[in-house]
């Protein structure tokens, strides 16, 4: 719904000790009840003189929801409120996306991560689908939108959940006359995964947050993200990879290790590349204000990890079969 039906209001300072205000606690379930709008003052009359508070015009309504927002809802979606049986409803930020900063480089917007990666891929596919070059691709290319990666990834929609598996055992059944399971494991040993997700960018009001010597900025390119406990998936041959397509292209690239003494976040490229078993690179634009109501990230890392992207597509996985990996037991 394009407009704003409910608010979560924050208590003013003047209502909070010196404590409360030095340190902001919030209880999930007290603090963040969203207003919906005032009771109706006729309601109350009626009320207050005892006198039935029935409404003709909410029968037939799920007494589970609010009768207002059931008929909001319905008049949104072209039907009958009392037609409603459920729902599953977000709230979100209504205000728009702004372009801002002295020379318009950033982009001021909710939900930056991780829709922009959805946005980018599914522009790069489009495009690169509509090249010619398909045509004489000897391998298929595939953008995955999963759920719930913010809740664990562990529902039908989600990463955890079988899809992928299940996605590339039917593609590969279409290039076999039978059911054949040696060509299902060739198909994910020659695979491999971009787990495209924002990145932190350094923030200059708390730069002793990054390692000095990955600090990734905004406007600087997308960023190759690294971790040995596995919280990302990239290993020194899918980071190549990457490194080696934004060379050929001219294409910024940075890269992102966590402090040893800060916490590390994950994506969904460690839960895909453990279920599916596909080789993985951790990858995304570097932002700031994740997870906040409005993220900042910059224009020009849009288009070049869009450019990335397609870049993927179509020369991915020619540079990752011409590595040669060399072991050594020194």
């Amino acid at each position: 719904i394009d407009k704003p039906i409910l608010r979560v209001p924050s208590l003013c300072i003047h209502l909070q000790t010196g404590e409360e205000r030095q340190a902001l606690k919030l209880n999930k379930e007290t603090h963040l009840t969203p207003i919906l709008g005032l009771i109706n003052k006729e309601l109350n009359s009626t009320e207050a003189t005892g006198e039935s508070t029935s409404d003709d015009s909410n029968s037939g309504l799920d007494p589970r929801h609010a009768p207002a927002l059931l008929k909001i809802l319905g008049a949104e979606i072209g039907c009958n409120p009392e037609d409603i049986i459920d729902v599953e409803l977000s709230l979100c930020d209504t205000q728009k996306g702004a372009i801002g900063g002295a020379a318009d480089e950033l982009i001021f917007t909710p939900r930056v991560d991780n829709q922009v990666h959805c946005y980018t891929s599914l522009n790069a596919i489009v495009d690169y689908s509509n090249s010619g070059k398909l045509e004489n691709d000897p391998d298929v290319s595939v953008v995955a939108l999963f759920d719930h990666e913010e809740v664990g990834s562990d529902s039908n929609e989600g990463a955890g959940s079988p899809i992928m598996r299940d996605a590339v055992v039917r593609i590969s059944g279409c290039f076999a006359m039978s059911e054949d399971n040696e060509l299902f494991k060739i198909g994910l040993s020659k695979s491999l995964l971009f787990s495209a997700d924002a990145a932190h960018a350094i923030h200059p009001n708390y730069a002793s947050k990054h390692e000095q010597n990955h600090q990734p900025k905004i406007g600087d390119g997308t960023v190759i993200k690294t971790n040995q406990n596995q919280r990302y998936s990239t290993n020194c041959i899918t980071g190549f990879v990457v490194r080696e397509l934004c060379r050929r292209n001219n294409l910024p690239v940075q890269e992102f290790v966590v402090r040893n003494d800060c916490p590390c976040g994950s994506t969904i490229g460690p839960i895909i590349a453990h279920n599916v078993g596909i080789r993985t690179v951790d990858i995304g634009i570097p932002q700031l204000s994740m997870h906040s109501i409005r993220e900042t990230c910059g224009v020009s890392d849009l288009y070049s990890n869009y450019k990335l992207l397609e870049a993927f597509f179509i020369e991915g996985l020619e540079i990752d079969q011409s590595v040669t990996v060399v072991e050594s037991n020194m």
